[in-house]
């Protein structure tokens, strides 16, 4: 959701359109700039998120940062600017902060992963009283992007010093790009058992639901409406209706504007994934 206005702006447009739960970017998500949240910002939105209704608000990373990066330049910057996310969403009093893990560029994945584990290593050095917790996300695998392999995430888990503070978060659309059958009438259920042997379900923190305009297993990134994309309904049905699931918050980050008949599209697609909920 947009913070234009004042992050508390983000709680009502959210609030408005029916969501149960939020994630914002706290600043210009394609900009390095940092903007500090001051007191009286963090408590309107405190308020606004409290006499909403709303629970599990959740932050989005900058598109710019890089841990996976072999420049030390651009790496140590990202760590800069993802600590700095961390620590507005903390004041902001936000459960999680969604992270993309990076792209290696050159070097290989190997090292790329290294990269990324002593990065989330030195955030947490340097906010040992972090409450907000880091979600690495599941990517499609575009370029040199890490992350589109269980294995990619376990290997950082297993590396950082302090893996109770870390947590995934899986997108739909990203492991049908990379190749992950949760369209299939028990591709769900398959790669949710792998997902749990590499990992662990118990992991899973959020859930990012988007349609994929992009073909399974092409390892591009295009996200789509629920149901016009390539995953189809029929796997969001079963998607909200696992137990395995059940209880983790579910976050749209589908196109916005209107559809023809000038509905909000975040309004229509929850709509569509409630009655997919309540469906058999």
């Amino acid at each position: 959701m947009s913070i234009a206005g004042g992050y508390h702006r983000a709680v009502e447009r959210a609030a408005a359109v029916g969501c149960q739960c939020l994630q914002l970017f706290t600043k210009n998500s394609n900009q390095w700039r940092d903007p500090d949240v001051s007191e009286e910002q963090a408590t309107a939105f405190r308020e606004a998120l409290r006499n909403s209704g709303l629970t599990a608000a959740v932050s989005h990373d900058s598109y710019l940062i890089n841990l996976a990066s072999p420049d030390d330049s651009l790496w140590n910057r990202s760590v800069d600017a993802l600590a700095a996310e961390l620590k507005r969403a903390d004041l902001l009093g936000l459960d999680y902060a969604v992270a993309h893990p990076g792209a290696y560029i050159e070097g290989g994945e190997e090292a790329g992963l290294k990269r990324i584990a002593q990065a989330v290593d030195l955030i947490h050095e340097r906010l040992p009283t972090l409450r907000t917790q880091l979600l690495l996300e599941t990517t499609a695998g575009q370029g040199t992007n890490l992350g589109w392999r269980f294995e990619h995430l376990a290997a950082i888990l297993d590396d950082v010093r302090h893996p109770h503070r870390v947590g995934i978060c899986l997108d739909t659309c990203h492991v049908f790009a990379a190749g992950y059958p949760i369209h299939r009438p028990r591709g769900l259920a398959e790669v949710l058992r792998e997902f749990d042997a590499v990992i662990g379900l118990t992991k899973i923190r959020a859930v990012h639901l988007n349609d994929s305009r992009a073909d399974f297993g092409s390892r591009v990134d295009r996200h789509a409406h629920i149901g016009q994309g390539k995953i189809g309904t029929d796997a969001f049905r079963r998607l909200l209706r696992d137990e395995r699931l059940a209880g983790i918050p579910m976050y749209l980050e589908t196109p916005k504007g209107t559809d023809s008949e000038g509905r909000d599209w975040d309004a229509v697609n929850l709509d569509l994934l409630r009655k997919l909920a309540r469906s058999r």
